[in-house]
């Protein structure tokens, strides 16, 4: 799974440039939203230690046995260098994605103008902590949410802790077994399974270091402020509702609704990356699975049936209100846009769209692929 939060580093010298532009990320206390969400995550399955630390061993062998099949199918990141994944438990991967959000919605320090003086009774420091505060418990609360969601993730804005090269994949233990308990899979084949999706990821960012910015530069302009008046917001949302121009349905036709346009074409730019790298590393998983999985097609099937299967109402609502059905139907339309331009055209020719900005699909693309070999291709 990649994640636009996402999964976005304090420490990176390469992230200084855009912190200062970014700014959204002050309105967070994210050393608050960590502890907030270790201190409300549900706990993982329960399992001995050994058993832990053998699915740990079995997690980071994985991660690297799949590097291999994944370039040789994808024909990216050849002779690059592999790294190895960090494994962790949920509370760890708390940590981590707090650091990743802060650094990709960005902090930057005070300037002198905005330093308090000293003189009389400064109340705008106070503001400020108290709205860090209140989102550093909103974002705890979804940070301990989605830490029992996540099997895996690659993180291109962390730099490895190993070797500080930017981007960093995590698996995240109890949440791999769980799943597999649920869905009475070999544990073995299971977790070999979810790597090579995640791995995908990371061969996906480190064939083209250009996509890192890419997300950054879209997060800027989807966060950043709009300048409108509220006049002039609700003149917008009034005359989107009354025009007869259609609007996607759910939770992105809402950002249709809430977003001034600049900020509506950043989002369906991350919409449109996400849809592909989701979709690539599906295509890639069945492609290689046969081989390297040997229960490959009992676990596709079980998945999917997890993936689509119904949830209680509150589930539901979370799920909308994060737009994680919308994630869902990512997996969907972006395997389906791989396949076919993957059977008609081939892998290498299919690569010309990881070249730059200007060869990622359109929305119009998506489903219909042909559309995208003939601008492109």
């Amino acid at each position: 799974m990649w994640m636009p939060m996402t999964d976005v580093n304090v420490t990176d010298p390469k992230a200084e440039s855009t912190s200062a532009t970014i700014g959204v990320g002050d309105r967070v206390d994210w050393e608050l939203a960590a502890a907030t969400g270790r201190r409300i995550a549900r706990p993982g399955p329960r399992v001995t230690d050994y058993t832990m630390n053998q699915a740990r061993a079995e997690l980071a062998d994985a991660a690297v046995r799949a590097e291999g099949p994944v370039r040789e199918v994808t024909g990216l990141a050849d002779g690059m260098r592999v790294p190895t994944a960090r494994i962790l438990d949920r509370g760890e991967w708390i940590d981590a994605a707090a650091q990743s959000m802060r650094s990709m919605l960005g902090t930057s320090e005070p300037t002198a103008d905005e330093q308090p003086s000293g003189k009389g009774f400064d109340l705008s420091g106070l503001f400020g902590t108290v709205s860090g505060k209140v989102g550093g418990v909103q974002a705890g609360g979804l940070l301990a949410f989605l830490s029992g969601a996540i099997l895996g993730q690659y993180d291109p804005f962390t730099p490895d802790p190993e070797t500080g090269d930017e981007g960093v994949l995590m698996l995240v233990t109890p949440n791999i077994i769980a799943v597999e308990r649920a869905l009475k899979v070999v544990p073995s084949d299971f977790r070999l399974w979810v790597c090579l999706h995640e791995v995908t990821h990371r061969v996906q960012f480190s064939a083209n270091p250009w996509l890192r910015q890419y997300m950054i530069d879209n997060v800027t302009t989807l966060t950043s402020e709009s300048g409108e008046s509220s006049a002039e917001m609700v003149a917008r949302l009034t005359s989107a509702l009354r025009s007869d121009k259609p609007r996607e349905k759910g939770i992105i036709g809402a950002m249709q609704l809430l977003q001034t346009p600049e900020q509506y074409d950043a989002f369906s730019r991350l919409m449109m990356l996400g849809t592909l790298l989701e979709g690539h590393a599906d295509h890639v998983m069945d492609a290689v699975g046969p081989a390297q999985v040997p229960t490959v097609a009992s676990i596709r099937s079980a998945f999917d049936d997890r993936r689509t299967g119904p949830r209680n109402p509150v589930q539901r609502i979370i799920r909308a209100l994060i737009g994680m059905d919308a994630k869902m139907a990512q997996y969907i339309r972006g395997k389906a846009f791989v396949d076919e331009v993957v059977a008609t055209v081939g892998m290498e020719p299919f690569n010309a769209i990881w070249t730059n900005e200007s060869t990622m699909p359109l929305p119009n693309e998506i489903d219909e692929p042909a559309k995208w070999i003939k601008r492109v291709l």
